[in-house]
């Protein structure tokens, strides 16, 4: 498992309870749900070789009302998916024998379940293949339990986005893209965007806060411009930035993400 072995546990303690588990007032996470557009009893597959942190990571999701199942190895984990169907798998990478790359390699084959990896810190070239894999986000370890709590719903929320995906996307109340238009309005004002330009945002933005991988820009634009080498994507965002940011320098729509590709904002909730 690398830098969360057992002796990382203690970096990730359940808040104290007589149960021994976390309360919805003590994990700071509200019984109430976050979005109507999660399914009222989402499924979480959580897999990790590690016991202390599958457990917290149950407590928690638990206590934010999610049904969890759990796996301790790959073989489990895709049998576990396939029996269980869950809504989204929480899938460690550093998994004894079948690793997280092959399972999401085997996942990807047969559902588009979302799936969002546990990483080791230094793990820098994992979340790039993770990600062109199709994962969809990434937590590094050791993580707060809140905080990976909060990028399930997130990922809930977008995948059920997608499946409602329209010609008009809205991110907030200031960006609008109008697909078949091509137009671009950001806070009311229309923006000049170039057909490469156009097509980058919008795959950004249907999806926002999810990483993209400058290959998987890449793909999404080969239709419209073919660029032979991944970096011309940072020239596109580049100018993207200098049309839509009202300070280029300090993007608030566009954003970095540093060692691995770009993402679209998420919307102020």
């Amino acid at each position: 498992m690398g830098s969360l072995s057992s002796p990382k546990a203690p970096d990730l303690p359940p808040p104290p309870t007589s149960q021994g588990r976390p309360t919805r007032a003590a994990s700071g996470i509200s019984s109430e749900p976050d979005d109507d557009t999660i399914p009222n009893v989402a499924t979480v597959l959580v897999v990790d070789d590690e016991p202390k942190i599958v457990q917290l990571v149950r407590d928690y999701l638990e206590n934010a009302g999610f049904a969890v199942i759990t796996a301790s190895d790959g073989a489990t984990a895709i049998r576990s998916a396939r029996t269980g169907h869950p809504d989204l798998i929480v899938l460690d990478l550093g998994l004894p024998g079948i690793d997280g790359l092959d399972v999401t390699r085997s996942l990807r084959r047969e559902a588009p379940v979302p799936i969002i990896m546990l990483t080791a810190r230094t793990d820098e070239s994992d979340k790039l293949v993770g990600l062109e894999l199709g994962a969809d986000d990434y937590v590094t370890k050791p993580f707060s339990p809140k905080e990976l709590v909060a990028r399930v719903r997130a990922v809930l929320r977008r995948a059920q986005g997608m499946e409602r995906q329209d010609d008009i996307v809205r991110v907030g109340t200031d960006v609008e893209l109008d697909v078949p238009k091509m137009e671009a309005t950001i806070s009311g004002r229309r923006i000049d965007l170039t057909r490469t330009e156009f097509e980058l945002l919008a795959t950004m933005a249907r999806q926002p806060g999810r990483i993209f991988t400058r290959a998987q820009l890449l793909s999404a634009i080969r239709g419209v411009a073919f660029e032979s080498y991944e970096r011309a994507i940072d020239a596109h965002v580049k100018n993207i930035r200098r049309k839509i940011e009202p300070d280029p320098r300090a993007p608030r729509y566009l954003l970095t993400a540093y060692g691995v590709g770009y993402r679209f904002a998420d919307a102020p909730r």
